[in-house]
């Protein structure tokens, strides 16, 4: 499927040799910058039962733009009550689960309140991108890039 080039804070970094197919986004979704990612509803997409991706609401209660030393961009809260009954909120398993936002990726789910499953942290999208080196060349080839527009 790939290679896996470095395994940091901010994600594991690699290259695919072709695209993932999980059924739920058969195409690139554009990454959203930290001033673009606001308080209000979003969606996190991740598996509960079996191997289905499937997508649950939740709200961006806070963005955090200057904590990307330890990875907490984002405070979010589970409100999909499917989600709620099935697993009382964010629980092992969905570190990673990505999270979108006006139909672009501004983070992926890192941390759970550990006094409130509810709620949790997640990482900004352009934290990962940076770390990848993706923003980078895209600041060097603005016309080329597929994230900035």
């Amino acid at each position: 499927m790939g290679v896996i080039e470095k395994n940091t804070p901010y994600g594991i970094y690699g290259v695919l040799h072709e695209p993932p197919r999980h059924g739920y986004i058969d195409y690139p979704v554009p990454v959203a910058l930290a001033h673009e990612v606001k308080p209000g509803d979003a969606v996190m997409l991740t598996v509960v039962d079996g191997q289905a991706v499937e997508a649950y609401r939740l709200r961006i209660l806070q963005v955090l733009p200057h904590r990307r030393h330890d990875g907490r961009g984002l405070v979010i809260q589970v409100t999909d009550q499917r989600l709620l009954e099935a697993t009382r909120g964010i629980i092992q398993g969905m570190s990673g689960s990505p999270i979108l936002q006006n139909g672009k990726l501004v983070g992926a789910v890192t941390h759970v309140f550990v006094n409130d499953p509810t709620r949790g942290y997640g990482i900004l999208a352009e934290w990962m991108a940076y770390e990848a080196g993706i923003l980078q060349e895209a600041a060097e080839n603005v016309e080329e890039s597929p994230f900035i527009r």
